[in-house]
Formats: structure tokens, C-alpha cells, sequence
């Protein structure tokens, strides 16, 4: 997967797990489907879409408090949905709807992803002096 040099390293992770979630739930169970393997792609989709929108919220000029907040309620969102991606893996795996090695991957990414928001959480604490 091509990646900008812009492309924050934390989208670019999600975006893996993206494409991982959807490769490895492609061929799940029928009675999968609609549930645990719709969810996980769901999840996975809402994380690209919740890092995409914090990283595009301009932290500065008058409104940067207000800018502030609304980034870090986004960054809170995909840390949510990366947590919730990982446990709807754990649980697929259970139900036998994905592999060992597929939840192995899943959980991998899904680990580093919460780590590199975590590390982005704190840069942008660190940098506006909260």
C-alpha cells in the first residue's frame, strides 16, 4: 500500500487493519455475516474515518480551545472503536468465524493502533500545554 509522506502513521495503521478486517472476514460463515463480521468491518471503517476527521481539525487561531476538544473527542472515538474492533475479534475467534492467525493479525494491528493514538493523544496534551 502506497502511503504519502504527509499520512500520519496512525491512518496508515488503521488503514492496514482496514484492509485486513475486510480480506479476513470476506469469506467468513454465513451466519456471520450480519453480525459479528458486519460489525468488525463497521468498526474498522469508523476508526479511518474518526483519525481522518481529528487530523484534519485545525488546532490554532481564536478557536483553538474549541478545536482542541473536538480533536480529542475524535481521537477518543477511534481509540473506542479500535478497542471494540479488538474484543469483536477475540469474540469471532471464539465463535470460530475467523482463524487463529487471522485474530492473531487483527489483534497485532488493532494493538498498535490504540498505541499510536494513545502516543498522538499525548504529543498534541504535551504541545498545547494541557
Amino acid at each position: 500500500m502506497a502511503v504519502r509522506a504527509s499520512e500520519l502513521i496512525v491512518i496508515t495503521k488503521a488503514k492496514d487493519l482496514c484492509a485486513y478486517v475486510l480480506e479476513s472476514t470476506e469469506k467468513s460463515p454465513k451466519r456471520f455475516r450480519f453480525t459479528l463480521s458486519g460489525r468488525m468491518q463497521n468498526l474498522a471503517l469508523e476508526l479511518i474515518e474518526q483519525t481522518y476527521r481529528a487530523n484534519e481539525v485545525f488546532v490554532q487561531g481564536e478557536e483553538r480551545a474549541a478545536a482542541q476538544v473536538k480533536r480529542l473527542d475524535l481521537q477518543h472515538g477511534a481509540l473506542t472503536s479500535v478497542k471494540l474492533l479488538a474484543y469483536m475479534a477475540l469474540l469471532a475467534r471464539g465463535q470460530g468465524c475467523l482463524l487463529p492467525k487471522q485474530y492473531e493479525h487483527i489483534a497485532q494491528l488493532a494493538s498498535d493502533c490504540q498505541n499510536l493514538l494513545g502516543a498522538w493523544i499525548i504529543s498534541d496534551r504535551k504541545r498545547n500545554g494541557a
